[in-house]
């Protein structure tokens, strides 16, 4: 069998044994009897793995049920073309909770499956962070109303991601609605409440990182509260804890640095210094316990030109919880959230110029779930199922792209004997 044979069988066995994990068959068909013609889970299927093949918009999805092989198709459940307009009806009036739900099954499963395992750190990490998309619908619920420069009106569609920083695939355990009465700040607790709700049980992480966006005493005492820890960005939001990890970090020199790495990217050297210290304990805060501090330093390759950031860090874990290269380990992951899911949303998957639904706001956070769940699924496959380091880089539209092939040219021969749980019912 070609190379490409082999990567079209792993992914279509990837599809077969992953989709009935998600549980989709769970979620309320609120739709009537009359004139549905399609089994909800049959449609969500295909939304999820339109969106894993590349598919753009919903006209995307119902082009490639129509080109699909009929191999791909038994696979899906599928005799015949579905209407996009079918399956925008359907979207829009689903439960977000309970499409939130079928999420949070894709990651128990990929947990139970040893898949989510912390690398170099004794315990896993979340890095939560706020994003947003604008769209044309408002609402109350889900859509804060904005204007634009010219009065227009339009909706802002914001939600809290939740990656699961410490393990290999850095998959979205969680992507929590914002109420448009609120901000990310004020949300929080709420955002936290969930996660705690969903993996509670299986206690899938210990530390909560989050930007400035969240930063607040209070916050950082409903993390305590909860049993977790925190380590949260420090900015002149809080202008005395800032002024005091100043005065006591800064005077620290190079040569007593705790740990330092050096990285070489794009042409570029970047040398990053952590310094910890545990003086400022209870300071302001009483559960704060250490305090870092992140000098960044970034040169051309000859050393010309540097560029020096520094950021402040505040945590409730004490310090000998992590080595030092841990420390610096676990505030870099911080930004998978944003360079691995957001970034990945936004450029591989188009999201914010391409939500798909624009006019009906719970349609377009019931997209963005799914979105994210066919997000999980193909960061397992491309960390977790592909075996070779080169395989494992592969760029996404590559990814995306070799999805599409599969499905396009997969025939009933290279499905034969394919492990995973029955996913064909074929639905008129």
């Amino acid at each position: 069998m070609s190379q490409e044979g082999r990567l079209t069988r792993r992914l279509c066995g990837a599809i077969k044994a992953r989709l009935p994990e998600i549980g989709l068959e769970q979620v309320n068909d609120p739709r009537g009897r009359r004139g549905k013609r399609w089994k909800l889970h049959t449609l969500l299927r295909v939304v999820v793995v339109g969106m894993m093949a590349g598919a753009k918009s919903l006209v995307d999805v119902e082009k490639l049920t129509a080109e699909m092989s009929g191999a791909a198709r038994g696979l899906l459940g599928l005799r015949r073309r579905i209407a996009d307009t079918t399956l925008r009806d359907a979207l829009c009036r689903l439960s977000v909770d309970k499409v939130r739900d079928a999420l949070h099954r894709t990651i128990h499963a990929a947990h139970h499956r040893k898949a989510l395992a912390p690398v170099d750190l004794p315990f896993g990490v979340v890095a939560m962070d706020g994003k947003w998309t604008a769209i044309d619908g408002i609402d109350t619920e889900y859509a804060q109303r904005n204007h634009r420069d010219d009065g227009s009106e339009y909706g802002l569609v914001r939600t809290v991601t939740c990656t699961l920083s410490s393990a290999a695939a850095k998959v979205c355990i969680d992507a929590a609605p914002i109420p448009v009465a609120t901000n990310e700040m004020g949300f929080f607790k709420g955002a936290l409440e969930k996660l705690l709700e969903a993996y509670g049980r299986i206690k899938l992480f210990r530390l909560v990182t989050y930007d400035a966006g969240a930063c607040s005493e209070e916050n950082a005492r409903f993390v305590v509260h909860k049993g977790l820890d925190y380590l949260f960005t420090i900015t002149d939001a809080q202008p005395t804890l800032l002024a005091e990890a100043e005065r006591v970090l800064s005077r620290i020199g190079a040569l007593r640095a705790d740990a330092t790495t050096e990285d070489v990217k794009n042409g570029r050297i970047v040398v990053r210094e952590v310094y910890i210290t545990t003086e400022m304990a209870a300071y302001q805060w009483a559960h704060l316990k250490t305090v870092l501090r992140v000098r960044s330093r970034t040169t051309d390759k000859n050393g010309n030109n540097p560029a020096i950031d520094e950021r402040y860090f505040a945590a409730s874990l004490e310090k000998g919880a992590l080595t030092a290269h841990q420390w610096l380990s676990v505030i870099r992951l911080h930004w998978s959230v944003e360079n691995n899911c957001h970034h990945t949303f936004d450029t591989a998957f188009q999201e914010d110029n391409r939500p798909w639904i624009v006019a009906c706001p719970s349609g377009t956070v019931v997209v963005e779930l799914l979105r994210r769940i066919a997000y999980n699924l193909l960061v397992l496959f491309r960390s977790t199922t592909q075996r070779s380091e080169e395989k494992r880089a592969v760029p996404w539209k590559d990814l995306l792209r070799s999805v599409y092939n599969a499905l396009i040219a997969v025939t009933e021969p290279q499905l034969s004997g394919l492990r995973g749980r029955k996913v064909i019912d074929v639905t008129p």
